[in-house]
């Protein structure tokens, strides 16, 4: 990608789709794009410029972030900003920005979990490194166990009611803490706009409650790790790659790649070929099924990986026949190794 001026693509709204958000009037790409990695500091800053501008070409107009993406903690933001300010600035009202707080982000006691100092705090540091005046999304990234769920969600209220955020969410919650969320949202008249969590073919927790309270509350879904950190690619069904994501991630680790993981994946691989597609677009495809979740959110190496998976999208839905097909494959902790 040159460094002349950018101009985005005319086209880019002409075949992407857009979900409605819960019950709000907010609508979100079916893929959306997460800087949690490949965008810190040791990456480079063309490569991430090229993935986050391929990704507003192809109408992925949901980037999503949080205080600690890195690493280090705050890179990620830091350098979305400086891609903001040299090529996005003009199309500010067309994106949908995110941004998190929650985990570790700072020594002391003010550095993490859900307390309204550092939600609030995070935020106009997270403003801050981005050169933003607001985000659309505002998240508490997970449950804190020790300060009451009314204090963090009267810092989201209150973001919002700052002109610092337009909308709020919560990620990780369990279904009960999120029944419990929504409604103080509701009573303080900031509803609850979605909620962030893990799911995949081989992460199914949230079919255990979550989702039917998300449907209860009206709350839309932004989903991560949709290809399990990789795992639901074909990356690893001839062994493992020399400096892929296995060899160095905290999240996996070769362990992972046993029998049994290689029996379902390359079950399901075989279901993709079979659709004309690649396994990393077929669970795209399941997570979004039915419209169930709004969003996956995916991570990007390079601008031709998030082309590909962009492109799941384009493929017809899945029928009954193929979800029967992949069901005895999609097993809970398929990726663990347990």
């Amino acid at each position: 990608m040159t460094n002349d001026p950018y101009v985005a693509d005319p086209t880019r709204y002409d075949s992407m789709e857009y979900r409605r958000l819960g019950r709000s009037g907010l609508r979100l790409p079916g893929v959306s794009l997460g800087l949690w990695q490949n965008f810190g500091g040791a990456n480079p800053l063309d490569t991430q410029r090229e993935i986050i501008l391929t990704a507003f070409d192809l109408g992925v107009t949901h980037i999503d972030l949080a205080n600690n993406y890195g690493p280090p903690a705050g890179a990620a933001e830091e350098n979305f900003g400086r891609i903001m300010a040299k090529d996005l600035a003009p199309y500010r009202d067309e994106l949908v920005i995110a941004t998190k707080a929650g985990y570790y982000m700072h020594p002391g006691p003010y550095g993490e979990w859900g307390s309204r100092k550092y939600l609030l705090s995070s935020l106009d540091n997270s403003l801050k490194r981005m050169g933003l005046d607001y985000v659309d999304i505002f998240y508490h990234h997970r449950p804190d166990p020790d300060t009451p769920i009314e204090e963090s969600m009267m810092a989201l209220d209150q973001a919002v009611r700052s002109g610092k955020a337009m909308y709020v969410g919560i990620s990780n919650y369990s279904p009960e803490d999120t029944r419990t969320a929504a409604t103080i949202l509701r009573e303080l008249g900031t509803p609850l706009l979605v909620h962030q969590f893990p799911y995949n073919m081989y992460q199914r927790s949230p079919e255990q409650g979550l989702l039917d309270v998300l449907d209860e509350f009206g709350v839309g879904s932004t989903v991560f790790s949709p290809l399990a950190q990789g795992m639901l690619t074909a990356r690893y069904l001839d062994g493992v790659p020399e400096g892929s994501r296995a060899t160095h991630s905290p999240f996996l680790n070769t362990k992972q790649i046993t029998e049994t993981y290689l029996e379902r994946t390359r079950a399901l691989n075989e279901i993709a070929l079979g659709r004309g597609q690649t396994l990393a677009q077929l669970a795209v495809q399941w997570v979004l099924r039915r419209g169930r979740c709004t969003s996956a959110i995916v991570g990007a190496s390079s601008a031709a990986q998030l082309r590909d998976t962009v492109g799941a999208l384009s493929f017809p839905e899945l029928t009954d026949a193929e979800l029967a097909a992949i069901e005895p494959h999609a097993v809970e902790g398929t990726h663990w190794n347990s």
